[in-house]
């Protein structure tokens, strides 16, 4: 699948990854648009074309596993037609200041079935709050687009990241997939009634 849009409204991601790892530097974040109908997404595919995301490299395969492992986690299947989501994920070097948003926790917005789309009265809007992020040398980002709509509607990302070479590098490629996704705690419907778990690094 070609991404063909831009993030959403006012995301201009200039972002960072480069070389050995500390978690307890690493600051995971996430934003999401409030037009996001995280209810109705089932399924899933990567985004093809340049770049990382479309890397056979041995990088690129342990971040597109560890990716397809969060996602079946969560209830998310693959699907080449017609995916609900496009998944996109890339490295970046370098630090850079980033505009982020202040918003309520994504999981309390998506149980509160919240969706704003162009029929929303502009009075009940909730509004984007961006904040002024600076984030270290070292970003993995992680962005899903609706595939619909091909419109971002989540961001995560963690910068700081240090990646050794050789095995531990690629368990703190998982580990970053992971504390990414632990931002996501957007599980699909029926989830809960599989009893699916699934044990991680």
């Amino acid at each position: 699948m070609k991404l063909t849009s831009t993030l959403f409204a006012g995301v201009g991601l200039c972002l960072a990854l480069s070389g050995c790892f500390a978690a307890r530097e690493a600051r995971v974040e996430s934003d999401y648009s409030y037009s996001g109908n995280f209810r109705r997404y089932r399924t899933y595919e990567f985004v093809a074309g340049d770049g990382l995301a479309a890397d056979t490299s041995k990088l690129g395969n342990i971040l597109r596993e560890a990716i397809r492992t969060r996602m079946r986690i969560q209830g998310y299947k693959p699907a080449r037609n017609r995916p609900d989501l496009l998944v996109s994920f890339r490295l970046f070097e370098g630090d850079m200041r980033f505009q982020g948003y202040s918003q309520q926790d994504i999981t309390q917005w998506v149980k509160n079935g919240m969706v704003e789309d162009e029929e929303t009265p502009s009075d009940e809007r909730v509004g984007y709050q961006p904040v002024r992020l600076l984030l270290t040398d070292g970003t993995l980002l992680i962005t899903l687009i609706d595939h619909r709509t091909n419109r971002a509607v989540w961001n995560g990302y963690a910068s700081g990241v240090e990646v050794p070479q050789g095995p531990r590098g690629m368990v703190v490629l998982r580990r970053s997939v992971g504390s990414i996704f632990d931002r996501y705690r957007v599980f699909t419907q029926g989830y809960n009634e599989s009893g699916t778990t699934v044990s991680e690094d």
